[in-house]
């Protein structure tokens, strides 16, 4: 069990033994209590000591965790609270913290249709009743797509990572012509421009499923989990995306953008290594340091002829490729007669 839920479980015992007013509770009855407390939840022996609860009770004191109980020590030996309705969980707050919750709850109901959230439902309710919050419109809203194909995938997913199991995936990628099965070790769950993607252990390399593609999934009790223990922003550090290489190393791709649009790349970068290498009037010179991939040039295609990629030549020749190919889309283009 992890020190912080320790913690947890002997502030909560302190608690009910410090407001228990037919009770007499020594120091060494605190240990005993904390002790048998966390022998129920871990099922083993758990000598708590002396110095421990002696901190426990300090901090519970202090303004550290906002507690700031009244513990006090009368005929020299017993532990009470001096305010008999006192209680660790009934914490006030005030009112810059009450409409801190109510925002954070507004936010939070608009996930409440979205598959992954449906057991949140209720803990919001809980949260609006507790706080007195009044019913008001979001005034925060989040782009997603709860029509999104896969999304009834994620809970399986979710809790196959959480519970470390193997999974067989039948999956039909966009180019194949027919579902082929993947037997994989699920590691984290990505979202990216409203798709989601498992990132995946395949045949000793890291891919990337979307979810979308998904037709079928079960777990594979007979094979043991691979942990690759992924750290989600280590392993998309170098790319914009979800395509991940393990041959690519990141390049630095230099780029122009016109006067008009430069703010819109300045205040919102297209990743975090992005650099201003020269700004004129007539625009900004920006440049990343990234893995080339689809999404980047998905990405850089995307702000049309405001954008120019000067380096690297490859990038460039390509870019300078897909835009002569949909001028021509356009100067051959037959609109039928629809009505």
């Amino acid at each position: 069990m992890s020190s912080n839920k320790n913690a947890l479980i002997r502030y909560k015992t302190l608690d009910k033994c410090l407001k228990n007013k037919y009770r007499k509770y020594t120091l060494e009855d605190l240990i005993d209590e904390c002790s048998e407390a966390l022998f129920e939840f871990e099922g083993k022996e758990s000598y708590v000591s002396k110095r421990t609860i002696q901190l426990d009770l300090q901090n519970m004191r202090s303004e550290k965790f906002g507690y700031e109980a009244p513990i006090e020590v009368y005929e020299r030996k017993y532990y009470r609270y001096s305010d008999p309705d006192y209680s660790i969980h009934n914490i006030s707050v005030n009112e810059s913290d009450l409409k801190a919750m109510n925002n954070a709850i507004q936010i939070l109901k608009q996930f409440k249709d979205f598959s992954m959230f449906k057991e949140m439902n209720g803990v919001i309710q809980k949260l609006e009743d507790s706080i007195h919050s009044t019913s008001q419109k979001s005034i925060i809203h989040l782009d997603k797509n709860e029509q999104l194909r896969g999304l009834e995938h994620i809970d399986i997913l979710y809790e196959s990572i959480v519970n470390k199991k193997v999974l067989k995936i039948l999956y039909k990628s966009f180019t194949a012509r027919e579902s082929n099965i993947y037997t994989v070790h699920p590691q984290l769950l990505k979202e990216y421009n409203n798709r989601w993607f498992l990132i995946c252990l395949y045949k000793q390399k890291m891919y990337n499923l979307a979810l979308d593609r998904m037709e079928s999934i079960e777990v594979d009790e007979s094979l043991s989990y691979i942990d690759k223990e992924l750290d989600g922003d280590e392993y998309f550090k170098d790319i914009v995306g979800v395509t991940v290489s393990d041959s690519l190393a990141p390049r630095n791709v230099v780029f122009f953008v016109d006067a008009a649009n430069a703010p819109y790349i300045r205040t919102k970068p297209l990743h975090k290594s992005q650099e201003i290498i020269h700004e004129t009037k007539q625009g900004t010179l920006f440049k990343v340091c990234v893995q080339i991939n689809f999404e980047l040039e998905r990405l850089l295609l995307g702000f049309g002829d405001a954008l120019t990629v000067h380096k690297p030549r490859k990038l460039r020749l390509r870019m300078e490729e897909k835009f002569k190919m949909g001028f021509e889309n356009y100067q051959n283009l037959e609109i039928p007669d629809v009505h």
